[in-house]
């Protein structure tokens, strides 16, 4: 599924119109539900579903590995993924009572305060990453979005070894979820995060930065701007923080 659809539309140039088509990115609510308990709704553009329940559970603390679970299907629907945990997994259900909803906007809308979100993540040890593969990064990452190329309204996060090759990439109308996508690809794959770089499309929001140090990411490159919050948590954490990495240049905030 390359994430797009295509609509009738009327263009409109100057006192002409004309009927055509256009492509748009597929924005449909994504129901998850851990056992058969339903934990969080997202507006999600369909594809890797399985990927993005993984990454959100184990980037919301909710599991600590992929072994911790069972399996994931579809749940009398393509929009309800249900996740079985293995035998004597717990979870705190308790500490999961904050509103978990989500739009394809923002991730952490739903949750009640800054401190609900700041989920404790273990000091990183920051890596040396060659400026050329940073600067390399961003067209890496964008010759892989078939969706933007289509639409030109998606997000995009990758995950690259430290060379600068690509292991995992992903599309979504959520920024966050295209972050929960690609880390539950590792999630599920079993895979270490150690010496990774996550690229993201967009801005370096402090939901991107708190997913990558909670998956132990020690490297975040963005092609948009950081936030304030997310400049500060990357500090706390000992992440390194890319910003504005485009048209050869970029600015290390951390």
């Amino acid at each position: 599924m390359d994430g797009s659809v295509r609509v009738p539309v009327t263009r409109v140039r100057g006192s002409d119109s004309s009927i055509d088509e256009d492509a748009l990115a597929i924005e449909e609510p994504l129901e998850i539900r851990v056992g058969d308990r339903p934990l969080s709704v997202t507006m999600r553009t369909p594809g890797d579903d399985f990927a993005l329940a993984a990454g959100f559970l184990f980037t919301e603390s909710v599991i600590r590995a992929g072994e911790d679970i069972d399996n994931i299907r579809h749940w009398g629907s393509p929009n309800v993924v249900r996740v079985a945990l293995r035998e004597g997994v717990a979870i705190d259900w308790a500490r999961l009572q904050r509103n978990f909803y989500t739009t394809s906007s923002c991730g952490v809308c739903g949750k009640t305060s800054v401190d609900a979100v700041r989920i404790a993540a273990r000091k990183l040890t920051p890596f040396p990453v060659d400026a050329a593969v940073i600067h390399e990064l961003p067209q890496a990452l964008r010759a892989r979005q078939s969706a933007f190329e289509a639409t030109g309204a998606i997000h995009a996060a990758g995950l690259f070894s430290d060379h600068g090759e690509a292991i995992a990439v992903a599309e979504d109308v959520g920024r966050h979820n295209a972050v929960d996508k690609v880390i539950g690809a590792f999630v599920l794959e079993r895979r270490s995060f150690e010496q990774t770089i996550l690229v993201v499309s967009g801005r370096g929001g402090f939901e991107i930065v708190q997913k990558a140090a909670v998956a132990g990411i020690a490297c975040v490159v963005a092609v948009g701007a950081p936030s304030s919050l997310a400049v500060e948590l990357a500090r706390e954490t000992g992440m390194t923080l890319i910003g504005f990495a485009r048209e050869g240049r970029f600015n290390v905030y951390t």
